[in-house]
C-alpha cells in the first residue's frame, strides 16, 4: 500500500487538508486518545500544515499525478494486481471492487521494514474494508521484505549508476523516522531503539531500527560502500523521534568535509514527497548551505523491471 492523494491535478490546499486529516487522525500515526487526537488534527495540525504541504506537493507533481500513483499503478499492472492507498484514492474498498469476487486476497504492504504506523495500519484498512463485505476471501499477507535478496539487489541496481556518476565522499541511507514511543513498544529486545538494541543479532520481526540498520549493511556490502551512514527523516510534532535525524546528519557530513553526497532511501519503494522534495530539493539546499556541493538521491525501485520480478516472486 502506498500513500498518495490520488488526483492527476496538483493538489489544492483543501485537498491536502482533507488528506492530512485522514492520515493524522489514524491512531497508529498519533498515539493519543481519540478525544484529543481528532480535534487536534482537524482544528490545528491539518489546517496549519496544509498550505505549506500543498506547495511542496506541487513541486513533485507529474502530468500523470502523484508519483506514488503513477509507479503504484505501473507496478500493479505489471504483476496482474490492483493498487490501493491507505488514505487517498484508490481506496482499499475501490481496489476490492476492481478485483471482484476472488477466493484468495494476497496483500503486499509496500513497506520494506515493519512499523505499526505503516504495515499494521495497512492491515487495519484491509480488515475494515472486508468487514463491510458479505463475500470475504481468504487473506494472505506478505511480510516485510527488507532482507529479501531480490529487493536488496533492485535497490542496489537503482543506486549504482548515481554512485558512479557522483563519486561521492559519503553515502547516506535515510529511512522514514518513527516516534521513539512506537519503536520501543514494538522492539523485542531493548527498551531504547535509539541505540543499538538489536544490532549484530538476527533482527526480530518488529524492531524497525534494527531492520533499517541491517538493510544499510547489506546494501553497503552490495555496493562496496565503506563507512555508510544511517539517519531517519520526516519528523512530525513535538514527540521524541528516532535519531539521528537526516536534516542534522546532512549538516554534520558537510561540516566534516563531505562535498559530494549520495542519499539512498531504502524504506521507500516509490519516489514520493519524502524523497523528491524533502531530500532531493530541501535536503540538497541544506547540504549546500552547510558547505556541501553536490547531493543526489538514488531513485527508488519504483516500477523497475527488477522490482517487478521481485514482487511477482513475493506474491506467487
Amino acid at each position: 500500500m502506498l500513500v498518495n492523494i490520488g488526483s492527476p491535478d496538483a493538489p489544492t490546499t483543501a485537498a491536502v487538508r482533507a488528506y492530512l486529516g485522514r492520515f493524522l487522525s489514524d491512531p497508529r500515526i498519533l498515539g493519543m486518545p481519540a478525544f484529543v487526537r481528532v480535534p487536534l488534527v482537524y482544528a490545528f495540525i491539518a489546517p496549519l500544515r496544509a498550505p505549506k504541504s500543498a506547495v511542496l506537493y506541487q513541486k513533485i507533481w507529474t502530468p500523470g499525478g502523484s508519483p506514488l500513483t503513477v509507479y503504484g499503478e505501473e507496478l500493479a499492472a505489471a504483476v496482474g494486481g490492483v493498487y490501493a492507498t491507505r488514505y487517498g484514492h484508490p481506496t482499499v474498498d475501490e481496489a476490492l471492487d476492481r478485483l471482484g469476487d476472488v477466493d484468495e486476497l494476497v496483500v503486499l504492504p509496500l513497506y520494506p521494514q515493519y512499523a505499526a504506523a505503516t504495515t499494521a495500519s495497512t492491515m487495519d484498512a484491509i480488515g475494515e474494508a472486508l468487514a463491510r463485505r458479505v463475500k470475504v476471501p481468504a487473506v494472505r499477507v506478505i511480510p516485510p521484505f527488507w532482507a529479501n535478496p531480490g529487493f536488496l539487489d533492485a535497490v542496489a541496481s537503482a543506486a549504482r549508476p548515481v554512485i558512479e556518476e557522483v563519486s561521492p565522499d559519503r553515502v547516506l541511507f535515510s529511512y522514514h523516522g518513527l516516534p521513539l514511543s512506537q519503536a520501543r513498544a514494538a522492539c523485542d529486545r531493548g527498551p531504547t531503539p535509539s541505540g543499538d538494541c538489536c544490532v549484530g543479532q538476527t533482527p526480530p520481526p518488529f524492531c524497525y531500527r534494527a531492520q533499517c540498520l541491517e538493510t544499510t549493511q547489506r546494501l553497503a556490502a552490495r555496493l562496496g560502500i565503506e563507512s555508510p551512514v544511517t539517519s531517519f527523516q520526516s519528523r512530525l510534532g513535538p514527540a521524541e523521534w528516532m535519531g539521528p535525524s537526516t536534516a542534522d546528519t546532512l549538516v554534520r557530513l558537510a561540516g566534516e568535509g563531505a562535498r559530494r553526497l549520495v542519499v539512498i532511501t531504502p524504506s521507500f519503494v516509490a519516489d514520493c514527497l519524502e524523497t523528491l522534495e524533502e531530500i532531493a530539493i530541501s535536503g540538497a539546499e541544506h547540504f549546500r548551505a552547510a558547505g556541501g556541493e553536490i547531493l543526489k538521491v538514488a531513485p527508488c525501485v519504483n516500477a523497475s523491471p527488477a522490482w517487478v520480478e521481485v514482487v511477482r516472486g513475493l506474491v506467487a
